[in-house]
């Protein structure tokens, strides 16, 4: 006789039942199957899903009608075309808000935590507004397959968005090894928009050095797709199930600062806190955080919050398998938007079976008083059967052996380019966002600037020569002149310096590439904001070791304040225009977007462009 666990007393949160409903597992679309499809239409619709059985419905934006969209599985080297179809009549299901951010207040009146902006008589509160044409935006949507290696025409470029009743036709060659990926709109200065109101769905890389370690699959492999929303509420306070894009900021005198959105309400695969039943026996899970800029620090914990993160074993990241499987950092597995992990959970030990386990997030700040966590930290519960399967499934000792490490001076070519990137504070230079800024370094002498801080002018003290470096800032919007050329077949290795003391972190996306993280240095920034330059080179440097989860083939690597994350990664036959980005989206749409171009080596002899190349 198979038992599950025991029902325990309801938690109720916000006016919704905790772990009432169950998982809910997208469809699935495999056009490499037996009948050797290499052609596929996906529609984007506008629809109304129940996120929880106790809610009215929700109108989202929805991939064939799917909140996420159905998971798409292909073979390693097998061509896809896709018609990226929009067929979303009507402008966007979302309400906009400002509103003030408040963390001394308890979580039930936070106004940037809590469902709803409407006071109790219905009136809007003080510092809170409607942000006038959200509900105004089309339908104008472009698909991006995160993490694809594809050309320029096929990767979903920001500016190529298409209104309703028109196709964006897409190839994917597939030429990658196997992993977790997923697609999502990247409309210009909308994305954060379009995302929360649903336009995702995950994609699945099958190859046969995957095949050959059988894994976890079928009904025992499931994608979980981890976000956060808020929810508008009724003039008498009940939740209306519509979804509301409410806007955190900070007061600096007369200007409003934004902060990145959060809703009090976290979803897996389109579900509010829902529950899944499983076997006594190992799972493999495709976990991907597709919020708008929430990060979770993951953990696995029973009903009485004793942690059992040793069940789990992470096997792969962003591009794929690990070489061997890794433990869970000490703490939990940090998450950033856009990052993916790949993990086997082993329900079949003893000290779980017959229990409920939850997938948390212990990342969630606490009030200063109470010590009551400012938003959900509970993802999903997995209710485990009381039974001994006798499960003869063992973690593989060796995953990947096509895995190279990738370390400077040995399996990095000497011969490749550098690019610089700074990740400036708020404010700098008169800008009330976080900034990005593509640098050039000045490598002759009679042009290196006097006394800092200049504004543009970046400095740091090379740790490996001892030598000051001096960089100038050539573009920082989107629309600047493209300023970083990369040559076709080139490696290339990306430093991101963020300049910032204070948070945020940001999660950087490279378009294209697949890459590995050489090194993760911190030091102490000092930078004028209202000069928007280093005040004296950046210097001391000490390298933080890097976790073995990123030591894998990633594409998203997060960059904390005073920190020097170097990358390395090789832009292989894809060519074209392609785009790099901080991944919370708010800071993606508000300017933290920047192009690049790979092209021939032999072009490139004729071309001259007003930026600069990467050599």
């Amino acid at each position: 006789m198979i038992t599950r666990p025991m029902t325990t007393p309801a938690e109720i949160h916000f006016g919704l039942t905790k772990f009432r409903d169950p998982l809910r597992i997208p469809p699935l679309i495999r056009p490499h199957s037996w009948w050797h499809q290499d052609e596929i239409t996906v529609q984007a619709v506008r629809t109304r899903v129940k996120l929880h059985s106790e809610l009215p419905e929700t109108t989202v934006w929805a991939y064939d009608g799917q909140f996420p969209g159905p998971t798409i599985e292909v073979h390693s080297g097998k061509r896809l075309r896709v018609s990226w179809t929009n067929a979303i009549e009507g402008n966007l299901p979302l309400t906009g808000v400002r509103a003030p951010l408040d963390l001394a207040g308890p979580p039930e009146a936070n106004p940037t935590v809590r469902p709803g902006y409407r006071g109790p008589d219905g009136t809007l509160p003080e510092g809170v507004e409607i942000i006038e044409g959200v509900d105004e935006v089309p339908a104008w949507t472009v698909t991006h397959l995160h993490g694809a290696d594809c050309n320029g025409g096929n990767d979903g470029w920001a500016h190529n968005a298409v209104l309703y009743g028109h196709s964006q036709l897409t190839e994917y060659p597939n030429r990658q090894r196997a992993a977790t990926y997923w697609y999502h709109d990247h409309a210009m200065a909308i994305t954060r928009f379009t995302v929360y109101s649903g336009l995702a769905g995950m994609y699945l890389i099958r190859d046969e050095e995957e095949g050959s370690l059988d894994l976890p699959a079928d009904e025992y492999e499931i994608p979980l797709m981890l976000c956060d929303r808020n929810l508008d509420t009724t003039p008498d306070g009940a939740l209306s199930g519509d979804l509301l894009f409410k806007i955190p900021y900070l007061r600096q005198g007369e200007e409003q600062v934004p902060v990145p959105v959060a809703g009090p309400f976290n979803l897996v695969n389109g579900v509010i806190w829902p529950h899944l039943d499983v076997d006594a026996r190992w799972y493999r899970f495709r976990v991907v955080n597709v919020s708008n800029s929430r990060f979770y620090r993951l953990n696995l914990v029973d009903e009485a919050g004793a942690n059992h993160n040793g069940l789990v074993r992470q096997i792969g990241t962003d591009g794929g398998l690990l070489p061997e499987p890794a433990t869970l950092p000490e703490g939990g597995l940090v998450l950033a938007p856009a990052e993916r992990a790949d993990l086997l959970v082993d329900f079949g030990a003893d000290v779980v079976r017959g229990r409920r386990l939850r997938l948390t997030d212990s990342s969630v700040p606490r009030h200063s008083v109470t010590g009551a966590p400012v938003t959900e930290p509970d993802l999903l519960e997995f209710r485990v059967e009381n039974r001994n399967r006798h499960d003869r499934f063992v973690p593989p000792a060796r995953l990947a052996e096509s895995y190279v490490r990738l370390e400077h001076g040995t399996t990095v070519p000497d011969d490749h380019d550098h690019l610089f990137v700074a990740l400036v504070p708020p404010g700098s230079a008169g800008d009330g966002h976080p900034q990005m800024w593509d640098l050039h370094e000045i490598t002759d002498p009679t042009r290196v600037p006097g006394a800092l801080p200049q504004e543009g002018i970046v400095q740091l003290r090379d740790p490996e020569t001892g030598a000051v470096r001096t960089f100038e800032r050539v573009a920082t919007v989107f629309d600047d002149t493209v300023a970083f050329f990369i040559d076709q077949n080139r490696w290339a290795v990306w430093n991101f310096i963020h300049l910032d003391t204070d948070p945020p972190e940001h999660p950087m996306h490279i378009h294209l590439v697949q890459f590995q993280a050489l090194f993760r240095r911190t030091f102490t920034p000092k930078f004028d904001i209202g000069v928007g330059g280093t005040i004296e080179p950046a210097d001391g440097f000490t390298d933080v070791p890097l976790e073995d989860g990123e030591k894998g083939w990633k594409d998203t690597i997060v960059v904390r304040p005073g920190e020097w994350v170097s990358v390395a990664g090789r832009f292989g036959e894809s060519t074209g225009e392609f785009m790099y980005h901080c991944h919370i989206l708010d800071h993606e749409d508000e300017g933290m977007m920047r192009p690049f171009v790979v092209h021939p080596p032999a072009v490139s002899r004729f071309h001259h462009p007003g930026g600069h190349s990467g050599h």
